[in-house]
């Protein structure tokens, strides 16, 4: 890799390679879990309520999924959907699709049936694991209706508890369960651990070519769309990732950083696994640096909420934490921060939002950690930046410095195609062995955001920004009009299209707007014109959203108007009207 601005500018980390070509190997995913179970199958991957499982266990349960869904009658290059939260199944049922030559569909557990459907329909989907519950396991069902699913796995959370709890909560109604089941399609996720030889069929596979994963993402238009990840994407990145942090304390020096450690990280798995943030930076890297995962499956538990993430560091001796800003805000602010002893952390990553400089200094003088921001989308595997992993090359306001192997070029805004002066706001381009095959299904949003530039593929990302001086990349203005819920992106289209299946609704335009509580997040606010004659509350209009959105997407605030802005072709003005709430 030829040096870059970014090589020259004095900040990238001295035992940083610029290249890890010779390091990639020519392998499928689900290498990395048997080359780990293999070389340390007795150590513990996952932690969940207090039970440990070890490597090799959950590599025979991969192993074990893998022939079930190949006797089921999956072949490669078939979709499979997980519609769990973090679960200690998760690891298992991810890495059994690869291993049937499958393609992984990570899908979000707050979605409602309707959302769910969606992408089920989108990659005609034939075999789904849920979580044996209340909730989960009626809108799954729900979900498949019109689909191709054929088998629904269901996960029960019983086994993986230890005896005590397992027992008390048997004894008391307290662990999870559907209230129903459908016979005709219903598989249980236990009969096939215990019914189901763990020795893995034979599947030949292009790590290159042939996918392990479609993530859905609103992408540059808003549109849900698949974001096809190839096994070489996101093997990549997590090597990436490992060549990249390092951290600099009173013990390592520049010349001798702290690194990812071989068989001793502890990694607090908070971030949801269905997302790629989550999924790649903290249950993918375990497996490579042989780490532990403390599975969380709800971050907010607890009384005060975030305490379930405060009792695993302390207990467990958490040494990585990848969050988005607003868990850092919460944990530093929590109000028996004091109670809990967070000195084993030595790498928090930050991303998905802007890191106000404030919180990390703030989480920083209470953990004695160091938090450096990063930057990456769904396109991406997930990683492309971060910024150096310690306090004196760190730069709060940038996200950083494009990791290995990584070329980032800004361009004009119009084709694309021109690259920009240093310090002039442009289009954020990127290319690199992470970057996504394309859209599933969609070759001409797949088209519209690749650019042959210098002979590469550089893929438009939708984020406006610049580079400095010194190769930091700063992002000026996110994509046009989504809307950043806690980390998770809420997609104006995606939202309106719902809310016109009101019968009332006339027109709807939905903006994000800063929290009074905490302006770098941001709350949906929903513009109605009702159909003449009509009428209606604000709270009856909240109601009706609720069982028709997540959580994250539902309007907060609904303001019924006679009209809306429109441009002279009868396009909605979403720009007028925030800047008739950011200005009033």
């Amino acid at each position: 890799m030829k040096e870059m601005l970014w090589h020259k500018g004095g900040k990238w980390p001295k035992t940083v390679k610029k290249t890890l070509e010779d390091k990639y190997p020519n392998e499928p995913l689900f290498k990395l879990l048997d080359k780990t179970a293999k070389k340390s199958g007795s150590l513990t991957y996952t932690i969940f309520e207090g039970k440990r499982s070890t490597f090799a266990e959950v590599h025979e349960n991969a192993n074990r999924i893998a022939n079930f869904l190949v006797n089921k009658g999956i072949r490669k290059g078939d979709r499979v959907a997980i519609f769990l939260p973090n679960l200690p199944h998760y690891p298992a049922i991810f890495f059994g699709i690869l291993k049937a030559g499958a393609v992984a569909v990570t899908c979000n557990p707050m979605y409602t049936a309707s959302e769910l459907n969606f992408q089920l329909s989108d990659t005609e989907a034939k075999i789904i694991f849920c979580m044996d519950d209340e909730k989960f396991t009626p809108t799954c069902y729900d979900a498949t209706k019109n689909t191709d699913i054929e088998t629904v796995v269901v996960c029960s959370v019983g086994k993986y508890l230890p005896k005590t709890k397992a027992l008390l909560g048997s004894m008391f109604g307290k662990i999870p369960k559907s209230p129903y089941y459908q016979e005709n399609i219903t598989v249980f996720y236990d009969d096939i651990i215990s019914t189901t030889e763990p020795t893995a069929p034979k599947i030949e596979l292009n790590p290159e070519e042939d996918l392990a994963l479609i993530l859905y993402t609103g992408g540059t238009t808003g549109t849900p769309k698949g974001a096809m990840l190839s096994h070489r994407n996101l093997y990549c990145n997590i090597l990436q990732h490992d060549e990249y942090v390092q951290l600099i304390t009173e013990e390592f020096s520049v010349d001798d950083p702290l690194r990812y450690r071989y068989g001793e990280e502890v990694l607090i798995g908070a971030l949801p696994w269905y997302h790629s943030y989550g999924l790649t930076l903290t249950m993918l890297v375990a497996v490579y640096v042989a780490g532990t995962v403390i599975v969380i499956a709800d971050p907010r538990a607890g009384n005060p909420p975030l305490t379930v993430v405060l009792e695993s560091i302390h207990k467990y001796k958490g040494t990585v934490l990848h969050a988005v800003p607003t868990m850092y805000a919460a944990i530093a602010n929590h109000p028996n921060v004091d109670k809990y002893d967070l000195s084993s952390l030595n790498a928090c990553g930050s991303g998905a939002a802007p890191l106000p400089p404030e919180v990390a200094k703030k989480f920083e003088e209470v953990t004695g950690a160091i938090v450096f921001e990063g930057y990456g989308l769904t396109e991406t595997s997930p990683q492309t930046h971060a910024n150096p992993t310690n306090k004196d090359t760190r730069k709060f306001g940038t996200v950083g410095l494009p990791i290995p192997d990584t070329f980032v070029k800004i361009v004009d805004l119009d084709t694309g195609t021109k690259e920009l002066a240093i310090g002039e706001d442009g289009e954020i381009a990127l290319a690199g062995p992470q970057i996504f095959k394309g859209y599933w299904n969609r070759p001409e949003q797949t088209a519209e955001v690749f650019r042959e530039i210098d002979g590469m593929r550089f893929f438009l990302t939708g984020d406006i920004g610049h580079l400095d001086e010194e190769g930091f990349t700063i992002i000026t203005d996110r994509k046009k009009d989504m809307i950043n819920v806690s980390g998770l992106k809420a997609y104006p289209r995606e939202i309106e299209d719902k809310l016109y299946e009101h019968p009332m609704v006339e027109l709807a335009a939905v903006i994000g707007l800063p929290r009074e509580d905490d302006p770098s997040n941001e709350y949906v606010k929903a513009f109605i014109v009702l159909k003449e004659g009509e009428t209606t509350t604000e709270e009856e209009f909240i109601e009706w959203c609720r069982d028709r959105m997540a959580g994250y997407k539902r309007p907060r605030a609904v303001e019924f108007r006679e009209e809306l802005p429109l441009s002279q072709v009868g396009k909605i003005l979403r720009r007028v009207l925030k800047e008739e709430e950011t200005y009033q």
